[in-house]
């Protein structure tokens, strides 16, 4: 991973929040999430998913680093002096304007709906349902291409293969992601994964019986029929996607092994 991108090391204190550890509990205080918990301290950074600022041409001040996701983001100020943090795009730099709206040039990091966007564009940050902000295609270097229009209706192929049917209403930012070498980092040692708030994780077949499915045996058993969470609940290759809403919008499911 790479830094060299980043302008600026702390962030702007009026768009941060604090951000409250849970160690995978509940409001009761039971661990619903196993294998979380310690971490670096960490600030929320407020970002504009929204674009709402229709007409208004912003100016990068900074490309910045945030422990909360994947993609950099980018501090921008509009011209009437409000600051925003904006997901950035790649090639996106300092000094670079953006603007959001349907009068807006078709350049990396600027906001359009879909409507005004050229088929075979690649987009980011995809609302689904207008007005209520980005939703799809927000991490580190992913991108989705516009397929076809067809009246208020748009076909969006997502990074994971699933041509889906959205809004010409909807908005989406052009460009790909930025941070596109996020996928190649080798975290090195077990202590990164402790900074990223990641507890260790101890295998099923190395346990008792009596403390999970996998466990007991001499030697290294094999698992035995379906692979088990430590409650017995099917896992690994068990399907857990809920397609019962929007189901009738997906015209092409995403690529199978995913």
């Amino acid at each position: 991973m790479t830094f060299e991108e980043i302008t600026k090391s702390k962030p702007e204190k009026s768009l941060t929040v604090p951000l409250k550890k849970k160690g995978g509990r509940n409001a009761q205080g039971r661990i619903t999430v196993r294998h979380q918990g310690g971490g670096s301290k960490r600030k929320y950074r407020i970002i504009d998913l929204k674009r709402d600022k229709v007409g208004v041409p912003a100016v990068v001040e900074a490309i910045e680093y945030d422990p909360n996701r994947s993609a950099r983001i980018a501090l921008v100020r509009y011209e009437d002096g409000e600051k925003r943090y904006v997901i950035a795009t790649n090639g996106l730099r300092v000094g670079d304007r953006i603007m959001s709206g349907a009068q807006s040039e078709l350049v990396r990091g600027n906001t359009l709906p879909l409507s005004a966007i050229p088929v075979g564009t690649q987009i980011h940050s995809i609302e689904l349902y207008p007005g209520r902000g980005a939703q799809l295609v927000r991490s580190a270097g992913v991108a989705a291409q516009l397929m076809a229009k067809d009246g208020n209706r748009a076909q969006v192929r997502l990074p994971s293969g699933e041509v889906r049917i959205i809004s010409t209403q909807c908005t989406a930012t052009v460009g790909q992601v930025g941070n596109v070498d996020h996928g190649l980092v080798k975290l090195g040692k077990a202590g990164r994964t402790r900074n990223m708030g990641i507890r260790p994780t101890v295998r099923g077949s190395a346990m008792s019986p009596r403390d999970h499915p996998h466990g007991g045996g001499e030697g290294k058993a094999p698992i035995g029929g379906q692979p088990q969470t430590p409650w017995g609940k099917p896992a690994m290759g068990h399907k857990t996607r809920r397609r019962k809403l929007g189901k009738e919008l997906i015209i092409k499911p995403r690529k199978s092994g995913r």
